[in-house]
């Protein structure tokens, strides 16, 4: 409704004005007054009340009344050339079309209705679409929708902070098999029943490949910790992990607490000989990796230093940081927009200070409100978000939950800091930084060690270093956070598509100033 009354408000205010300067000095601009009035009153009626954000509103009333006044001014110039006049009135009709199928139609519908960056993405065949219900609106209202295409619904988050919050306004529906070639169909029903603030399609997210092999680089600088395997952490001498050991032995720097660094993967084995001393279980499920993948991370974001055995991380001492694991993704490597966004709210309910996604996909526009509030709920509850660029050496721009506003997006340089040939490219995100992410030597299952290539291995890095951060100054946000890497980070040979390359000695050095 508001949508036929926003359109046509603004045709009738845009036609009155136009005849106005037509019949300015005649009786008929009385009644011209009354149907301006009359159509602005509708216009604005329809954007005070329409279902958008405050900022999209004022958008919408400037664009708008730009588009008034243009008109206004162009027939108060034609009104003594009517031969002209109503030529360009006939003209401005069409643009007027033009102007509402393009543009006003689209402006208060859920952004659903853009086109898909690619349409092709799979979808979760147990539950192919994400909605979100209108503030008042029940699940009831959709009840006709349901019983005509057959369709399941069930609450698709539920956050333990239920009041700050609107994830508990979304559900997810599955579709019936004899049904999914109706999708579209049903989407826009979905879309006509007034019902909904937001749709959008659970894509299916897939590890991408990384590849293995032999840790050739490697370290030529000397460490105070007793790990073999740190002769292979190449990446160290990037970083200048020495200048940080040496930083934190000499300042007394000490933690407030020890922060907890989720990472949302396909599991860790928290009983690794290098894990197991910095390791916290939120749930025994979560503590076996099938595939490998979560465990690789959470070694080099919090393998225990100083041990040994095997690797080390940022925390000579092992005192800054614990990891933890959410199972996000299958023994296959395979999740879901659903499953990556319940992981979220998940970590950020047990109190996590940084969640690190090692994961994600090519998206569609349509990928972006679930995952932003997702997001913002975790800041909220005091987590930073740090998530790969994606190994597709394109824009990050169009994978998801590298795209998403308010996380910090990693990309990965090689060992001579080019940007890694697999790498995407985050010159289009606002907080976007570098690591190593090639030959990057960590655990594995089963007491194991391998070296990995990928942005993944990049991500980890930043979550070790930002679990630092927040160890010494809980209070950090994501924008401080991102700041203080990016006014110490060091160049790479590519800078503007890699960001900066985290230099965590200078970055904490900052920090504590």
């Amino acid at each position: 409704m508001f949508s036929f009354l926003y359109s046509t408000g603004f045709l009738i205010t845009a036609l009155g004005l136009v005849f106005w300067f037509f019949y300015r000095d005649s009786a008929k601009a009385r009644i011209l007054n009354f149907l301006i009035l009359g159509g602005l009153a509708t216009y604005l009626f329809s954007v005070v009340f329409a279902g958008a954000d405050t900022g999209q509103k004022l958008w919408a009333l400037f664009r708008d009344l730009i588009v008034l006044g243009l008109i206004a001014q162009v027939f108060n110039f034609l009104k003594k050339y009517p031969f002209v006049f109503f030529g360009t009135l006939i003209l401005t009709l069409g643009g007027w079309f033009f102007y509402y199928k393009n543009i006003m139609k689209a402006t208060f519908q859920p952004t659903a209705v853009i086109e898909n960056f690619d349409a092709g993405v799979p979808l979760d065949e147990n539950g192919e679409l994400l909605i979100e219900l209108k503030n008042g609106k029940d699940i009831t209202a959709l009840q006709s929708l349901a019983e005509k295409y057959d369709l399941n619904f069930q609450a698709a988050f539920q956050p333990k902070m239920a009041d700050q919050t609107d994830l508990d306004d979304y559900f997810l529906i599955n579709i019936p098999g004899q049904n999914t070639e109706n999708l579209k169909e049903i989407e826009a029903a979905l879309l006509k029943s007034g019902a909904l603030d937001w749709l959008e399609e659970n894509e299916i997210i897939n590890l991408d490949p990384t590849e293995s092999g032999a840790s050739s680089s490697k370290s030529t600088r000397t460490y105070p910790v007793n790990d073999p395997g740190i002769a292979r952490l190449w990446g160290f001498d990037k970083m200048e992990v020495d200048k940080l050991y040496k930083l934190i032995r000499q300042s007394g720097i000490k933690p407030q607490r020890k922060a907890l660094i989720a990472i949302l993967d396909t599991g860790v084995e928290g009983a690794h000989e290098d894990l197991k001393d910095n390791y916290f279980s939120l749930k025994k499920e979560y503590d076996n990796d099938p595939v490998g993948h979560g465990t690789h991370c959470a070694g080099i974001a919090g393998a225990v230093s100083n041990n040994g055995i095997g690797i080390a991380s940022f925390s000579p001492d092992n005192q800054f940081v614990n990891i933890t694991s959410i199972k996000v993704l299958n023994a296959g490597g395979r999740g879901t927009q659903q499953s990556i966004m319940k992981g979220i709210i998940e970590a950020a309910d047990a109190g996590a200070d940084v969640i690190s996604m090692s994961l994600g996909g090519r998206s569609t526009r349509l990928s972006q409100k679930a995952y932003e509030d997702a997001v913002k709920y975790a800041n909220k509850a005091g987590a930073v978000v740090v998530v790969a660029a994606g190994n597709s050496n394109d824009n990050a721009k169009y994978f998801s939950p590298a795209n998403v506003p308010g996380v910090i997006t990693v990309s990965a340089v090689d060992t001579l800091l080019n940007r890694a040939g697999f790498s995407n490219y985050v010159e289009d995100m606002k907080m976007g930084v570098a690591a190593p992410g090639v030959q990057i030597y960590s655990t594995t299952p089963g007491n194991n060690y391998a070296a990995l290539n990928g942005t993944s291995m990049a991500t980890p890095y930043v979550s070790g270093l930002v679990g630092i951060f927040k160890s010494i100054n809980p209070k950090l946000d994501t924008k401080q956070v991102f700041k203080l890497l990016e006014t110490t980070g060091g160049s790479t040979r590519d800078t503007p598509k890699t960001g900066k390359l985290i230099q965590p000695a200078a970055a904490i050095e900052e920090l504590v100033d």
